[in-house]
């Protein structure tokens, strides 16, 4: 190879190596912004995908209206982060809210499958459903809501799912649940075998009371349980109301945490009427009128700025050899879950 060949070659390596090192910068300066300025709930909307499409009708024309099928799954929780909202429970209230303000949706089908989650979370998703189906966002945005339990309906998934208008799950579907739990480990004696000691300087005799370093006092434990049995009379008091059941009966009955099968659950009264996902579709057509119709669900839409932001995330290599941790999900101290005793570790 010639000198004078070589001098090229080495120039436009060094020109592709700018020009490199210019497209990094402004991925990362890019996706930094993107992580200082996250999306805003107000101003993302999702796109539209058909799941199925409308049915001809008589006069040979496509049935007007469609149906919006709105997914939850997994743990509910606030620390999960969304796709266009800042969390996964954004992400619901966005497409619940959505479906809500657009015309041509006549009927929602909530497809939950869900062991449950954080409290809040639960209740907050559970009103934005009622806000679509009892007409918060006006009298001529109601419409019906189809909840359909896929394999796991439990706890705070169940609580979610007593704000649609009509439940329905699978006979085999794991739900009720109806309870909440909170969890703290107690390390003191651990401590004392390996010679460390906690030295605590607090404003107030209940500031550290769910300490790991010390036992609890009996009066802390009286507080807790109170904070526990307070959260779960709302749940109660929310599955009676909404399922129109008595709340002692509940209370002496099946809301004692227990998982039930989707068959139980309908000789209960805990949900309307055992299907499929297409028995779902049928059931909110019917109830909104609008046989036949399309049916949609929503997605994420594509952003330059997300996707930089991505890019720009270092990722720690690892590997992970605990799978119970990451199979069951880690209960932080001093959190109230609506979680089936099975996901306690």
């Amino acid at each position: 190879m010639t000198q004078k060949n070589s001098g090229c070659l080495w120039m436009l390596a060094g020109f592709g190596l700018c020009l490199g090192l210019i497209f990094f910068a402004l991925v990362f300066s890019v996706g930094a912004l993107g992580m200082r300025n996250p999306v805003k709930p107000s101003a993302a909307k999702f796109e539209e995908a058909v799941v199925m499409d409308a049915k001809p009708q008589a006069d040979g024309k496509d049935a007007p209206g469609k149906i919006a099928l709105i997914h939850l799954r997994g743990i509910i929780s606030s620390m999960e982060p969304g796709s266009v909202g800042e969390t996964m429970v954004d992400d619901l209230k966005l497409q619940l809210e959505q479906a809500a303000l657009d015309d041509k949706v006549k009927a929602v089908v909530l497809h939950v499958d869900s062991p449950g989650g954080e409290v809040t979370a639960s209740d907050v998703i559970y009103n934005a459903v009622c806000k679509v189906r009892d007409g918060g966002f006006g009298p001529a945005n109601k419409k019906p809501v189809v909840v359909y339990m896929g394999s796991l309906a439990a706890s705070g998934g169940y609580y979610v799912a007593c704000g649609g208008s009509h439940l329905m799950a699978n006979e085999t579907t794991l739900t009720g649940s109806i309870g909440v739990i909170m969890q703290t480990l107690n390390y003191r004696e651990l401590m004392g075998k390996v010679g460390l000691e906690a030295v605590t300087f607090k404003s107030g005799a209940f500031k550290d009371m769910l300490s790991g370093s010390r036992e609890m006092r009996p009066e802390e434990k009286d507080y807790v349980q109170k904070m526990v049995m307070d959260t779960y009379g709302k749940f109660v008091g929310i599955v009676a109301r909404e399922r129109k059941r008595d709340e002692a009966e509940l209370r002496n009955g099946l809301a004692d945490g227990r998982i039930i099968s989707g068959r139980d659950a309908k000789e209960a009264k805990l949900i309307d009427s055992l299907g499929q996902i297409e028995d779902a579709y049928s059931k909110a057509m019917e109830l909104g009128k609008a046989s036949g119709a399309t049916i949609i669900r929503y997605e994420s839409p594509f952003h330059f700025g997300r996707l930089f932001r991505v890019l720009g995330q270092s990722q720690k290599a690892s590997v992970e050899v605990n799978v119970m941790k990451s199979l069951i999900p880690k209960l932080e101290a001093g959190r109230l879950y609506f979680l089936p005793s099975f996901y306690v570790p």
